[in-house]
């Protein structure tokens, strides 16, 4: 892909393309101040102000570009992402005012994921320009974390293993001067034993590990955000179906959104203590898979009753919530492809939101919709914790009956969180199934920038 630093930059006045934007409320004012060539030429491409609708006419010697948005005066991250994907390389002007928060969109829907294309696409680039300078890195700090969860996404598990995880987060670590700790190995087994049996059926290449980074001053408020790193998952003993494997290299899409985060944070540079927490590993199956029925030791020391292989997202995350909690973190977030419950509830664009207090999802709901990144709050509803007692230990890792198995999963995690944290977790989807303006089919940040503005509102 383009550089994203190259598609936004700052208007000092040179050559461009005029893009005309027009809504259904001004639509026939705008028509009527045409010349009648324009007219014509807009009413034979049947143009009609409709969002994504867009036309090329003729201006004088050259051309302008006329695109239909919902509303002029408030304008979306995807508004303009289509012509960002669809007009031919060059520069590019809002006519009559500041494209605004659509400069995102110009940047995510020039992404292409084509590391194992022999030939990629050599179209492009179309830049944007703007007067705004502050907004330019605004737009592209963002753009390039979505656009890092979806490269981590789309790779798939033989080059984005544990280690492979681990690489990217040492490059994190590594621009921002901080030191990254990594457990693996007989201390793996010792500290984080749920990790390691998850992950103890990979062969050496993708061994297990908990990957931890901390960054900021130690006095700050410190937030902990954790990501599920299962780089595979084939369901382990309680394997999938082919079907049900073909997209399981995005079940570390967590850890890829958790990755995203704190490189905006520490980019931005918020009053925080960050701690960055990613077990990472593969559902493999081997001749030393755990397997169903298996009683699990935990580093809160509850036991687990193993009654589900496939459910062994929440097995890693129990030890990086807990580990996450030793230190008294004001605030914890953590992201994971959780449940398939989950999607059948709210379908692929809404992640699910579960927090302890009101005022948490309030600010995280907010930040979302008033940046694009729309979430849907569930319920920890006490009355589904005894589907996870197990009869031979303190808890199981699945629960038998068919019921709110999103809020259950939830439910699980909570547990080792440490009473009176605030606490939010994400069950995210981290794919887009089809294409959408500046959202094409694949890995995807779903929930990102919601967790980001709510972080930037309280701590920037």
């Amino acid at each position: 892909m383009t550089d994203k630093n190259a598609l936004i930059q700052p208007d000092r006045g040179q050559k461009a393309i005029p893009i005309h934007l027009v809504d259904k409320d001004g639509w026939d004012d705008f028509l009527k101040s045409r010349p009648a060539a324009q007219r014509a030429a807009l009413t034979a491409q049947k143009f009609e102000a409709d969002g994504y609708d867009y036309a090329i006419i003729a201006d004088g010697d050259a051309w302008m570009v006329v695109a239909g948005v919902a509303n002029t005066k408030a304008l979306s991250s995807w508004c303009l992402a289509k012509l960002a994907e669809k007009l031919p390389g060059g520069t590019y002007r809002r006519e009559g005012a500041e494209p605004g928060p659509a400069m995102f969109g110009w940047v995510t829907g020039q992404y292409r994921f084509d590391r194992y294309q022999s030939e990629p696409s050599q179209e492009g680039p179309r830049i944007l320009l703007t007067k705004d300078a502050k907004a330019i890195g605004t737009a592209i700090s963002q753009a390039e974390a979505v656009c890092l969860v979806r490269d981590l996404v789309n790779t798939p598990a033989e080059d984005m293993g544990p280690g492979q995880i681990e690489a990217e987060a040492q490059a994190l670590a590594k621009a921002h001067s901080v030191q990254l700790r990594v457990t693996k190995g007989d201390l793996l087994e010792r500290e984080f034993p749920m990790v390691h049996m998850v992950g103890r059926a990979a062969d050496r290449i993708h061994a297990p590990r908990m990957i931890e980074l901390e960054w900021g001053d130690p006095k700050n408020p410190r937030v902990a955000i954790v990501g599920k790193g299962i780089s595979f998952d084939s369901g382990g003993l309680d394997i999938k179906l082919s079907s049900g494997m073909l997209l399981m290299k995005k079940d570390m899409g967590g850890a890829a959104h958790a990755l995203a985060l704190a490189r905006l944070i520490m980019e931005e540079k918020l009053k925080v203590r960050l701690h960055l927490l990613v077990p990472a590993a593969e559902n493999s199956v081997s001749s030393n898979s755990f397997r169903p029925g298996d009683v699990l030791s935990s580093r809160s020391g509850m036991s687990v009753e193993v009654t589900n292989t496939d459910a062994e997202g929440r097995l890693i995350l129990g030890d990086a919530l807990t580990r996450a909690g030793e230190d008294n973190p004001e605030l914890v977030i953590d992201f994971a492809t959780l449940t398939g419950a989950a999607r059948s509830a709210l379908g692929p664009d809404l992640p699910a939101l579960f927090t302890r207090e009101d005022a948490t999802a309030d600010a995280l709901l907010l930040a979302g919709r008033d940046n694009d990144d729309p979430c849907w709050r569930l319920p920890l509803f006490d009355g589904y914790r005894e589907y996870l007692k197990s009869d031979i230990a303190d808890i199981m890792n699945s629960h038998a009956n068919p019921f709110a198995g999103a809020s259950v999963a939830a439910l699980f995690l909570d547990k080792f969180v440490p009473e009176g944290i605030e606490w939010a977790h994400f069950d995210t989807y981290a794919w887009r199934p089809t294409a959408k303006p500046g959202r094409p089919k694949g890995g995807d940040a779903l929930g990102l920038r919601a967790a980001w503005h709510m972080l930037k509102g309280r701590y920037g």
